[in-house]
């Protein structure tokens, strides 16, 4: 099987990429004080020498208190962290690659007993519904909330990334504020549709365009999923996800990051079939974005099961080549196999136009 539709440049505004392999964010919590250093040099660094056209960063906090929910998670504000981000896009673009950071606020969220100093926030004072954890943000903290998006925004352009991304998905903050089960709101960041409880998003995402200008991309990441419930869902309906989804571009992202668990599932089955559009697939059909498709590329365990070690089966490369082929999603997104093998894109490259010393087709089989 040819896979040169994954080896195919990419442009988009400023942003332009060799091939359509994602590095997909994900969090290490290996930064001492949240400043990188020579590890994330070292690690970012081999990914970009392995081959993968766009790397995004693990989440970096914004500065706003109790925006992370690990101790060692990076910070993307003051001057000591974004020095270190710096000395990381350079490593990144003498090896050859393009890099942008995931900028995010983690909400209400836990992760295991380790507790921030101020006192956690979200939309409601919920982590899930009917359960309470921190403070509900006034409008004056979504306000600086906003504002604290766009700054770090600026920076990631001031420092030489190639893109942004704001983490909007998998129940952290901006999240908490689509989810109707976390966002009982009764002002405007509230409401009892989609469309309504899309304001506090769309506003970050305003105001990130602003602060970047006209021509540097802008990626969202969203999902439907979240880790306090992995069976929710934002929009039931076509109609639905572009109440959600269409006001995020019309405030300025160019690329939808569509994250779900399995990215081969199709998101509405009782319309287009077994068959049908993915959820980045309907993205990109209802709202004309550019989209990020991932989900299990690599293993097809649950997410979180997969770093416990629990055992997976592998999803068949034709599933993402010939979605890709059709033009269902503009890139896709990797994430375990670039963790456990930097070379990955090089060597699924090579295993296409032959098999190499060292790698063989059930390698490839059991990656991808």
């Amino acid at each position: 099987m040819s896979t040169d539709v994954l080896f195919q440049p990419f442009e988009l505004k400023s942003l332009k990429l060799s091939n359509r392999l994602v590095m997909a964010p994900m969090t290490r919590n290996f930064a001492k004080n949240g400043v990188p250093g020579a590890a994330q040099e070292a690690y970012y660094e081999k990914r970009a020498k392995g081959g993968v056209g766009l790397i995004l960063s693990e989440g970096t906090v914004i500065d706003r208190p109790a925006s992370r929910n690990l101790p060692q998670i990076p910070f993307f504000h003051g001057e000591a962290a974004l020095a270190g981000w710096k000395g990381v896009v350079d490593k990144v673009h003498a090896a050859g690659g393009k890099m942008g950071p995931q900028i995010w606020h983690t909400g209400s969220t836990r992760s295991g007993d380790w507790e921030p100093e101020a006192a956690v926030e979200s939309p409601s004072g919920l982590v899930a519904p009917d359960t309470p954890r921190g403070v509900a943000m006034t409008e004056e903290d979504i306000a600086d909330t906003v504002a604290a998006f766009a700054s770090a925004a600026r920076d990631a352009r001031d420092n030489g990334f190639d893109i942004v991304e704001i983490h909007g998905a998998h129940g952290y903050l901006i999240d908490q504020f689509f989810w109707g089960g976390t966002n009982t709101r009764e002002d405007r960041y509230g409401g009892s549709t989609i469309k309504e409880r899309s304001r506090f998003a769309a506003e970050t995402v305003a105001a990130v365009r602003e602060a970047v200008g006209p021509d540097f991309p802008i990626a969202l990441r969203v999902s439907q999923w979240k880790q306090q419930d992995y069976t929710v869902r934002l929009a039931e309906t076509p109609d639905q996800m572009t109440d959600w989804l269409a006001p995020l571009v019309e405030a300025g992202a160019d690329i939808l990051h569509c994250s779900q668990r399995r990215f081969w599932v199709p998101e509405f089955p009782e319309i287009d079939g077994e068959d049908g559009l993915n959820f980045a697939g309907w993205a990109k059909k209802l709202t004309g974005a550019a989209t990020i498709s991932v989900g299990s590329v690599g293993l097809s365990s649950e997410f979180f099961g997969a770093f416990k070690g629990e055992p997976s089966a592998s999803a068949p490369v034709d599933k993402l080549v010939s979605r890709m082929e059709r033009g269902e999603f503009d890139l896709i997104a990797v994430g375990r196999a670039l963790i456990s093998d930097p070379e990955w894109p090089k060597k699924i490259r090579d295993e296409a136009a032959g098999t190499p010393d060292g790698f063989s087709a059930r390698d490839l089989a059991e990656l991808v």
